[in-house]
């Protein structure tokens, strides 16, 4: 990601790796778009090709994040994008936005974890001990 800074976003970097991205001294969330855009989208866009990071990005600094990037894809989902949210109902938010703009027909957003939050997430459930029994058994 180095080379890569927006104006006024700062990486924060910690001798395991780099960190999620912070803007105003706020770590940010990371989320996974996976979208199908409808046959009308389709015809527009080959009718007009058009970078679609431009749009999709204003909607993601809207909501108070950056977008890391978009890809076209092949197979389930016809685009993907990473982007930073400050946390899961901007996220959601962008989610719903684009949707009701009409040109989408399936939309599934993820939460990534980073490897290092991934870590702590780990150290947390090895402080919680062993698992309950499943019910019944």
């Amino acid at each position: 990601m180095t080379g890569r800074v927006a104006p006024a976003i700062n990486t924060v970097l910690f001798p395991a790796g780099v960190l999620p991205w912070s803007i105003e001294g706020k770590l940010m969330a990371h989320f996974m778009v996976q979208a199908t855009y409808n046959p009308d989208a389709w015809r527009r866009l080959v009718q007009n090709p058009e970078d679609r990071r431009m749009a999709i990005g204003a909607l993601v600094e809207k909501a108070g994040g950056r977008l890391v990037d978009l890809w076209f894809s092949f197979g389930d989902s016809d685009i993907v994008f990473i982007f930073e949210a400050p946390d899961v109902l901007a996220a959601g938010a962008v989610s719903v936005a684009g949707t009701a703009a009409g040109h989408i027909s399936a939309i599934r957003t993820t939460q990534l974890l980073t490897a290092e939050e991934s870590m702590e997430m780990m150290r947390k459930a090895a402080a919680l001990g062993p698992a309950q029994a499943p019910s019944g058994a």
